[in-house]
């Protein structure tokens, strides 16, 4: 399935009906973009195109307005590596560390391939108290992963509070007790949890569709801030929210707060948590990428905020989904890559897996939770109502694996590659003065142009406040 009627059918999984007359959508192009058999140029594109139709139909509904929505699957692709195609004052923007030797798979004692990730300082330890000391280079973590089978190397990390997950095929991923749990939650889960009065989205004297929407955006890295990003583009007001010791890494940080205002908050300091609180009371919508249960336990779940303001849309992103038993365990890109059974396929089998060339999970989690908030606040315009938006990057791993099954593999040597994306860039001015080049919004509408009203802003730049609406 592909163009329209996928599109349609992802609409029709949150809730909403085939697109609406009046609002035309156009794909353009197909994969393999990317050097990988996974159609992941076409997911994103079909992800972002019903985004796009959430907002048009958003817009249909306020000002009785018609309009087309285009996405090119290469652009699509490319936004898949957005924060690679970055370019500081005419240079390239620093990339994310790389040549971390505890962020690599690694061969263990069984033959079982396993993917750490100690990026942070504070997962590094973690991982050392399981591995040893003296993980000073690749083959000293190689040496210490080689006494470990590789299942019980993963529950150890998980023990330890740290990342890592062990290579498995997509049907192993599907018949373990955490694939089964998330399964009926689908590529975007959408439910309404509470009643309340309908409310208006959008904003008709300036054209935005989003106009007006309120979104706390409690997250980092990569998926839920491109939630936000998607958001702020049809004109939501998106606040991020980060503490102020809470470890990031800066060219994601770039790509993806465009048109944001960012803020610092410390939820261990009384004062901070009860201006989160109140911040949470007057928003639309409240997202967060937190391990399952940990904000629960600070009095933010999404039963106890729905209570305190009916109508809020609450999204939950993590890694591995907030059911099941490793709703606790910490996640990235690379885990839910392994996990899932993309790495085993990528590579060509269990023995020698290999990831994707693109932040293919992240980005796309990201589209598929904006388009989930989209739904949810066009049914609460429509009926009212409390709603949780949840997704994961293992259950978005499990859609290109599903794509694979149904569609056939792609060609990677016939991938075309991005080719000259000068024309997808745009300009922004930062604070400090210097130019950055970024990819511009992939999803064109003709009648409420996609935007963001604003440069990506330092971290903690902006007092915790809403704009007057």
């Amino acid at each position: 399935m592909s163009g329209v009627d996928a599109v349609e059918a992802l609409l029709a999984s949150v809730g909403v009906p085939p697109v609406a007359e009046g609002v035309a959508v156009h794909l353009a192009g197909t994969d393999p973009v990317l050097r990988s058999p996974f159609p992941v140029g076409e997911a994103a594109a079909t992800a972002l195109a019903a985004c796009g139709a959430m907002a048009a139909r958003l817009w249909l509904d306020l000002a009785g307005e018609g309009q087309e929505v285009r996405v090119d699957v290469r652009r699509a692709a490319a936004s898949l590596l957005g924060f690679g195609l970055q370019r500081l004052d005419g240079g390239v923007t620093p990339r994310p560390a790389e040549g971390n030797p505890l962020v690599a798979l690694y061969e263990c004692r069984d033959g079982r391939w396993i993917h750490l990730h100690g990026a942070f300082p504070s997962l590094a330890a973690r991982t050392g108290a399981v591995l040893g000391d003296g993980l000073d280079d690749a083959a000293a973590v190689a040496a210490a992963v080689r006494r470990w089978d590789g299942a019980a190397l993963e529950d150890a990390l998980a023990e330890a509070g740290t990342c890592g997950a062990m290579v498995r095929s997509s049907d192993e991923w599907r018949a373990s007790p955490q694939g089964e749990a998330i399964a009926p939650l689908g590529r975007v889960d959408v439910v309404k949890v509470g009643e309340s009065d309908p409310e208006p989205v959008g904003d008709l004297e300036a054209r935005r569709p989003l106009g007006g929407v309120r979104v706390l955006d409690l997250t980092r890295v990569l998926a839920g801030p491109t939630h936000g990003r998607v958001l702020a583009e049809h004109g939501a007001d998106v606040l991020l929210v980060n503490g102020p010791a809470l470890p990031n890494v800066a060219p994601f940080v770039l790509d993806t707060s465009h048109g944001k205002r960012s803020a610092f908050l410390d939820l261990d300091v009384a004062a901070d948590a009860e201006r989160l609180r109140a911040l949470a009371g007057e928003a639309d919508v409240f997202c967060q990428g937190y391990r399952g249960g940990a904000l629960d336990r600070r009095g933010f779940g999404a039963e106890e905020l729905a209570a305190a303001r009916p109508g809020l849309v609450h999204v939950t992103i993590n890694c591995y989904g907030d059911v099941g038993p490793w709703r606790t365990r910490p996640g990235w890109e690379q885990l839910a890559q392994s996990a899932t059974g993309v790495a085993a396929v990528q590579g060509g089998g269990l023995d020698r897996p290999v990831l994707i060339p693109a932040a293919a999970c992240d980005y796309t989690t990201g589209y598929l939770a904006a388009l989930g908030t989209m739904a949810a606040l066009w049914r609460r315009s429509i009926e009212g109502g409390s709603y949780q938006v949840r997704v994961s990057l293992a259950a978005t791993g499990r859609w290109f694996t599903e794509l694979l099954d149904d569609d056939g593999a792609r060609d990677p040597e016939a991938a075309v590659g991005f080719g000259d994306t000068e024309p997808w860039l745009t300009s922004s001015t930062l604070a400090d003065g210097s130019t950055l080049r970024h990819l511009a919004p992939v999803a064109q509408l003709s009648g409420t142009p996609a935007r963001w009203d604003g440069p990506s802003p330092p971290l903690g730049a902006d007092p915790p406040e809403w704009l007057p609406r």
